[in-house]
C-alpha cells in the first residue's frame, strides 16, 4: 500500500469533496480516502500493483475537477510544489477577484435600472423603451463569468449522478436568469409589454457577484490555515557545502546523499541530520527544543537540518537527508494530521450527503405551495432564496479549518498531533500513565548526595569514589566519575582495581586500599558501619543506589547515584492533577524505588515490576476499569503500550518505533507540553462545536425565512439577494471563527 497526496482545485463546498470521494472509492485499487475541502486535498491509500498516481489523477479530473500539481515524497521537491501549489491558489485568487470586480461593476447600474422606477430616479427614455435589452447586456456577462458554477453543478448531475452546492447555484441563478429571458423574449416580439415584475436579471446577477465575493474571502482566509505548514518548510535549506574529490563544492539541498561529508559555517542553516566528525561549535535547536541557548557540539555530537550554527565552523557526516530527516517527518506527520478527520466530521459529512437533495426538496415543495397561494412570481422568488441560502460550505469548513490551524499551533509549540481523532479526543482522557526511565526521570544515573562521616570535604569523598571506579564500565561508575570531572578533581589513575559482582570496587593508590561498595563489601573486609545505618536506610528508602567510601579502612561518607527527575516533570504531574486527571507511573523497577520516585513527583498509583512485554497489558487493565488512558513514554519497551492507549504519547528524543506508535510527538521532551496538548484538544473542540452550532443555525433558520415562513405573520419575504449575501458570509465567519484560534495561548 502506498498513499499519494493530490491537490485539487475547483471544489466548492463539502458536497463537492464527498462526491469525489464517493467516486474515489469505486476506483479500483483505491484502498482508504479522504478529500479535505478545507486543505483542497485528496488523501489517497491505495494498491500500486494495480493503478499509478497518475491513474488518481486522470479519476479526479474526471469528476470536473483539475488535479493543481504533483506532490512528491521528498521534502527538497515537496517545498517546490508547495510553491507551486501557492502560485496556481494566487492565481485562482486574481482570477476570482477580477470576476467579482467585472460581476459587481455590472451589477450595480442593473440595481439602479430595478430600483430607478420605484424610487422615482431619473432614466433616459432610451433605457425605458428597451429596459429589457439593457438588463438582458448587464446580466449575461456576469452569467459568463460565474460560469464554473453553472459548469460544476451540471457535471455533478450528469456525471457523478449526485449533487452539489453548485447545483443548488445553478438551479436557483438559473431559474432568475431563464425567466428573465423568456420574459424579455415575450416582450421584445411584442407578444406581452415590460412589466417591472416581469425580469429577475437583477437578482441573478447579484447572487453570481454575493457568491463570488463570498469564494473571494474563503480562499483568503483558507490559505492562512496552511501556514504552519509553510513555516515548517521556509527552514529547509536550499543548497550544502559538501567534500567532493577533496574540494568544497555547493550542491542543491536535493543532491545531498547520505555519508556526504558536509561543511557548516557560522550563521548558517544546518542542511541535513547527520554526526559531527570535524570541529565543534554551539548549535540554535530552539526549533526542536524551544531553548533560545546554543547547544555545544563537538566530534561525535548529533546535528538536527534546518537548526542554526552559531559560533564556529565544522563538518559533519550525512545520516539522514530528503525525506528522511527529523524536519521532514515533522512536516510529513503534520502534513497528514491537517488531511484527517475527527470523528465528529463523519456527522456533518453524514448530513452533508443528504443535504443537497433534501434542498432541492424543500425548495419544489416551496415553489409549489406559493405557487397555488400567492403566484409564480411569489412562488419563484421563494425558490431561489431557499436554494441559495442552503449553501453546506460552513458544514465542510465547521471541522477540518479548525483542525487544520490546531494541529498547526501544536506544531509550533513543538507538539505534533499525528491525526485529528487525536486532537478530537485529547481532553476526553481519564488517566495518564508515565513510563518512568526516560519519559518522567533523565534515564542516565547522577550522583545525588554525598553525606560526610570521617572526611571533612564532599570533594575528598567524591575524588577517591572516583579513583576506584576510573577503571570499571559499569553505568554508575560512569555516573561517579562524570561528577569529579565536571568538578574539575583531580583523578589520577589507580596502581591496581577489582570489580568485585554484587559488593562493589577494591582499588589501590600510593600503596593504600580505596573501598567502593556496599554492606556486604564491608562486612567481609571486618569493617564497622552499623554507626552508619540510619544514614544508609534514609537514601535508600528514597530509591537511591546508595555505597559507601573508605580509604584506609577508615569510612569517609556515603554516596549515592540515582536517576534525576526531569526538568518540569512535578510541574506537569501537578498540572494534570489539577485538571482532574488521574496520574500513574509505569516501571520496571522494584516497589521500593518506584515508590520514592513516584513520591517526590506527587503520584499516588504505581505500577512497579511490570516487564516490557506487560506495559500494554497494564493499560488494557485500566481501560477495563472504564478509563481513557493516555500512555506516555520513550522506548521501543512502549511502543506496544503506545499503541494501546487510547491516545499514545512519545517523547520526541525517543525511539523512532515510539514515535511511529504514538498518536501524538511531543518534540520538546518538555512533559508540560502533555498538559497543552489536553488543552489545545480541548479549545480546538471548543471552536469545532461552535462552528457547527453556526454551520447548522445558518442553514437551518435561512431555510425556513427563505422558504417563506415569515411572510403569514409578518409580510416579510427574503429576498434572494440578501439570501445570497448570507450564503456567503457563512463560510467566511466559520473560517475567520476557526483562524482565531491562533490566538491559543498555552497555560503551562
Amino acid at each position: 500500500m502506498e498513499k499519494v497526496i493530490i491537490s485539487i482545485s475547483g471544489m466548492h463546498c463539502a458536497s463537492c469533496a464527498l462526491n469525489i470521494e464517493k467516486f474515489l472509492k469505486n476506483v479500483d485499487g483505491v484502498i482508504e480516502v479522504n478529500v479535505n475541502y478545507a486543505s483542497e486535498k485528496a488523501y489517497i491509500d491505495y494498491d500500486p500493483g494495480k493503478l499509478s498516481r497518475q491513474d488518481l489523477e486522470k479519476a479526479i479530473e474526471k469528476t470536473g475537477y483539475k488535479v493543481i500539481s504533483p506532490e512528491a515524497g521528498a521534502l527538497e521537491k515537496k517545498e517546490t510544489a508547495l510553491d507551486a501549489e501557492q502560485n496556481l491558489r494566487t492565481k485562482e485568487i486574481l482570477s476570482i477577484k477580477v470576476k467579482f470586480i467585472v460581476s459587481l461593476v455590472l451589477s450595480l447600474p442593473l440595481m439602479y435600472l430595478t430600483m430607478a422606477p420605484h424610487l422615482g430616479l431619473p432614466l433616459s427614455k432610451f433605457i425605458l423603451e428597451n429596459m429589457a435589452l439593457v438588463q438582458f447586456l448587464l446580466a449575461t456577462p456576469v452569467m459568463l463569468a460565474g460560469y464554473q458554477f453553472f459548469n460544476k453543478g451540471i457535471t455533478a448531475v450528469v456525471r457523478m449522478h449526485s449533487a452539489n452546492m453548485d447545483t443548488l447555484v445553478t438551479l436557483g441563478v438559473g431559474s432568475a436568469y431563464l425567466y428573465s429571458l423568456v420574459s424579455s423574449l415575450l416582450i421584445w416580439l411584442r407578444i406581452r409589454p415590460y412589466s417591472t415584475g416581469a425580469l429577475y436579471y437583477e437578482i441573478a446577477a447579484f447572487l453570481i457577484t454575493f457568491i463570488l465575493l463570498g469564494k473571494l474571502l474563503e480562499a483568503i482566509a483558507r490559505g492562512k490555515t496552511s501556514e504552519a505548514i509553510r513555516k515548517l518548510l521556509s527552514l529547509q535549506v536550499k543548497t550544502a557545502i559538501v567534500i567532493r574529490d577533496g574540494r568544497e563544492k555547493e550542491i542543491p539541498i536535493e543532491e545531498v546523499v547520505f555519508g556526504d561529508v558536509v561543511v557548516v559555517r557560522p550563521g548558517e542553516r544546518i542542511p541535513a541530520d547527520g554526526l559531527v566528525i570535524e570541529g565543534h561549535s554551539g548549535v540554535d535547536e530552539s526549533m526542536i527544543t524551544g531553548e533560545s541557548i546554543p547547544v555545544e557540539k563537538s566530534i561525535g555530537s548529533e546535528v538536527i537540518g534546518a537548526t542554526i550554527n552559531k559560533t564556529g565552523s565544522f563538518k559533519f557526516r550525512a545520516t539522514k537527508v530528503g525525506r528522511d530527516t527529523f524536519l521532514a517527518q515533522i512536516i510529513k506527520l503534520v502534513n497528514e494530521a491537517q488531511g484527517s478527520k475527527a470523528p465528529i466530521q463523519e456527522l456533518a459529512d453524514k448530513i452533508s450527503a443528504y443535504f443537497v437533495p433534501t434542498v432541492l426538496l424543500i425548495g419544489i415543495l416551496t415553489f409549489a405551495i406559493w405557487f397555488f397561494f400567492a403566484g409564480l412570481a411569489f412562488a419563484l422568488t421563494a425558490f431561489i432564496s431557499v436554494l441559495i441560502i442552503a449553501c453546506p460550505c460552513a458544514l465542510g469548513l465547521a471541522t477540518p479549518t479548525a483542525v487544520m490551524v490546531g494541529t498547526g499551533i501544536g506544531a509550533n509549540n513543538g507538539v505534533l498531533i499525528k491525526n485529528a481523532r487525536s486532537l478530537e479526543f485529547a481532553h476526553k482522557i481519564k488517566a495518564i500513565v508515565f513510563d518512568k526511565t526516560g519519559t518522567l526521570t533523565e534515564g542516565k544515573p547522577r550522583v545525588t548526595d554525598i553525606v560526610l562521616v570521617k572526611s571533612q570535604d564532599k570533594a575528598e569523598v567524591l575524588r577517591y569514589a572516583s579513583i576506584a571506579e576510573k577503571r570499571s564500565e559499569h553505568p554508575l561508575a560512569e555516573a561517579i566519575v562524570e561528577a569529579a570531572e565536571k568538578d574539575n578533581l583531580d583523578i589520577p589513575e589507580p596502581d591496581a582495581f577489582n570489580s568485585l559482582t554484587g559488593l562493589g570496587v577494591i582499588a589501590r593508590l600510593g600503596g593504600e586500599i580505596i573501598l567502593l561498595g556496599n554492606r556486604k563489601l564491608f562486612t567481609e573486609r571486618k569493617i564497622d558501619i552499623s554507626f552508619i545505618e540510619d544514614k544508609l536506610k534514609v537514601l535508600e528508602n528514597q530509591g537511591k543506589t546508595t555505597m559507601v567510601v573508605a580509604y584506609k579502612d577508615e569510612i569517609l561518607g556515603i554516596l549515592s547515584v540515582a536517576d534525576t527527575l526531569k526538568e518540569f516533570s512535578k510541574e506537569a504531574v501537578n498540572a494534570l492533577k489539577k485538571l482532574g486527571k488521574e496520574v500513574l507511573m509505569i516501571t520496571g523497577d522494584n516497589q521500593t524505588t518506584a515508590q520514592a520516585i513516584a513520591g517526590q513527583l506527587g503520584i499516588d498509583r504505581v505500577l512497579a515490576e511490570v516487564l516490557p512485554q506487560d506495559k500494554a497489558f497494564e493499560i488494557k487493565k485500566l481501560q477495563d476499569e472504564g478509563l481513557e488512558v493516555a500512555m506516555v513514554g520513550d522506548g521501543i519497551n512502549d511502543a506496544p503500550a503506545l499503541a494501546q492507549a487510547d491516545i499514545g504519547i512519545a517523547i520526541g528524543a525517543g525511539t523512532d518505533v515510539a514515535i511511529e506508535s504514538a498518536d501524538i510527538v511531543l518534540i520538546k521532551e518538555d512533559l508540560r507540553d502533555v498538559v497543552m496538548a489536553m488543552d489545545l484538544s480541548r479549545f480546538a473542540m471548543k471552536k469545532i462545536k461552535q462552528n457547527l452550532f453556526w454551520a447548522f443555525f445558518y442553514n437551518v433558520v435561512g431555510i425556513l425565512i427563505a422558504a417563506g415562513i415569515l411572510y403569514p405573520f409578518t409580510g416579510f419575504l427574503l429576498n434572494p439577494v440578501i439570501a445570497g449575501s448570507a450564503m456567503a458570509f457563512s463560510s467566511v465567519s466559520v473560517v475567520t471563527n476557526s483562524l482565531l484560534m491562533r490566538r491559543y495561548k498555552r497555560n503551562i
